[in-house]
C-alpha cells in the first residue's frame, strides 16, 4: 500500500496516459508516437502538416481511435467510481455497480429496442443507447420506491428488491429474445460490451453525467467512510443518512446508466478494481474514489485495446476480456474473505 495519496494518484495518471497512447497507436493500422505528436500540434494549429504520408492518420486517429479510448476511459471510471460507492454503501465487498437493477433494466430496454427494430437515431447517438439509459434509471427508480419503508430506505430492503425486479426484467429480456430470434447477435453483442462507435457525440453526451455523479460522490466521501460504522452510529455522528443514500444511490445509478448505455453490459470492473484500489491505497474512500476513477478508466481503456488485438482483424467484445481477467481475481477475493471469515 502506498502511504502518499499523491504518489497513488500520480501513479495511476501515469497508467493511464501510457494505456492511452497505447490505446490510440496499436491497431489493425499502427499509428507511431511521433506521428500522433504530429498530428495533434497540428489539430491545436501549432503546426501545419501537408504531408500526405502523415495527414492519412488523421481521421483513424480523430475520428476512430480517439473517441472509442475516451469513451472506454470513461466508461471504465463511471463503474468504477460507482462500484466503490455501492460496496461502501451496502457495505458489502461483493457488490457490484449492477447490484440494485441497473444492468437488467438496462438490457431490457436495449433488447426491446433492437427486437421492435426501431432504427431512428435522435441526438445522433443508437436508440438502443437511449433505450438502455432509460431502462436503467427506470429499474433503479422501481428499486427505491419498493424498497421504501415509511421515510427510510433500508439497504437490505434495498438489495433484496434489486434481486427480484432485476430478475423480473431479466426474464422479460430472455422472453423478448427467444420471440424474436432475429435480433439475438446484435443483443448479446451489446450486452458483451460491443463498441457501437458514434464519435465523439457519446463522449460528449456522456462526460456531464460522469462530472455530476463523480462530484457529489466524492463530495460525500467522508460521510461514507462513518457510514461503514453503521447507520445508527453514522447517524449520532451527525450524517444524514436517508439523504446520503438517495445522493449515493442517484449519482452511481446515473453514472453506470451512461456507462451501460454507450459501453453495454461490461462486468468485473466496478467489482475487481476497487478491491485492486483498496490494496494500493486503502480502506479510505476519500483516496480509494478518485484512485477508482483513475485505475478503472485504465483497466478498460487496457482491456478493450487487448479486445481490439487479440484475433485481429476481427474484434472481441470488451465484455469478454473483462471476464477473462477478473474472475480469476473474483475467485481469490472469494478465498481470502472465506479465510477471513473462517
Amino acid at each position: 500500500m502506498l502511504n502518499s495519496p499523491i504518489a497513488s494518484s500520480l501513479l495511476l495518471f501515469v497508467i493511464l496516459i501510457t494505456a492511452i497512447i497505447l490505446g490510440v497507436a496499436i491497431g489493425s493500422v499502427p499509428i507511431p508516437p511521433r506521428i500522433i505528436t504530429d498530428l495533434i500540434l497540428d489539430r491545436l494549429s501549432f503546426t501545419n502538416i501537408t504531408i500526405e504520408e502523415i495527414s492519412k492518420y488523421s481521421t483513424i486517429l480523430f475520428d476512430i481511435r480517439m473517441p472509442r479510448v475516451a469513451l472506454m476511459a470513461l466508461t471504465g471510471a463511471a463503474l468504477a467510481t460507482a462500484g466503490a460507492t455501492y460496496q461502501g454503501l451496502f457495505r458489502n465487498p461483493l457488490a457490484d455497480p449492477y447490484l440494485v437493477g441497473v444492468a437488467s433494466g438496462a438490457g431490457l430496454g436495449a433488447t426491446i429496442a433492437i427486437t421492435t427494430n426501431l432504427n431512428s437515431d435522435p441526438l445522433g447517438i443508437s436508440i438502443i443507447t437511449i433505450a438502455a439509459f432509460a431502462g436503467g434509471i427506470i429499474t433503479v427508480g422501481i428499486v427505491v420506491m419498493t424498497a421504501r419503508v415509511s421515510k427510510t430506505t433500508p439497504v437490505t430492503t434495498m438489495l433484496l428488491a434489486g434481486i427480484a425486479i432485476g430478475s423480473f426484467a431479466t426474464a422479460a429480456t430472455t422472453l423478448l429474445m427467444l420471440r424474436r430470434p432475429d435480433g439475438l447477435q446484435r443483443a448479446f453483442n451489446w450486452m458483451l460490451g460491443a463498441y457501437l462507435g458514434g464519435g465523439w457525440t457519446p463522449v460528449k453526451i456522456m462526460i456531464p453525467y460522469m462530472v455530476l455523479g463523480s462530484l457529489l460522490i466524492f463530495i460525500n466521501a467522508r460521510a461514507l467512510n462513518v457510514f461503514q460504522l453503521g447507520e445508527e452510529q453514522a447517524q449520532q455522528l451527525g450524517i444524514h443518512v436517508e439523504r446520503l443514500k438517495i445522493i449515493l444511490i442517484a449519482s452511481a445509478t446515473l453514472m453506470t446508466a451512461s456507462a451501460v448505455a454507450f459501453g453495454g453490459l461490461i462486468g468485473f470492473v466496478g467489482l475487481i478494481v476497487p478491491h485492486a484500489m483498496r490494496i494500493l491505497t486503502g480502506p479510505d474512500y476519500r483516496r480509494l474514489l478518485p484512485c477508482c476513477l483513475l485505475g478503472g478508466a485504465s483497466f478498460l481503456v487496457l482491456s478493450d485495446l487487448a479486445a481490439r488485438n487479440i484475433m485481429a482483424p476481427q474484434e472481441l467484445p470488451v465484455g469478454i476480456i473483462t471476464a477473462l481477467t477478473g474472475t480469476p481475481f473474483f475467485i481469490f477475493l472469494l478465498r481470502k474473505l472465506k479465510r477471513s471469515v473462517f
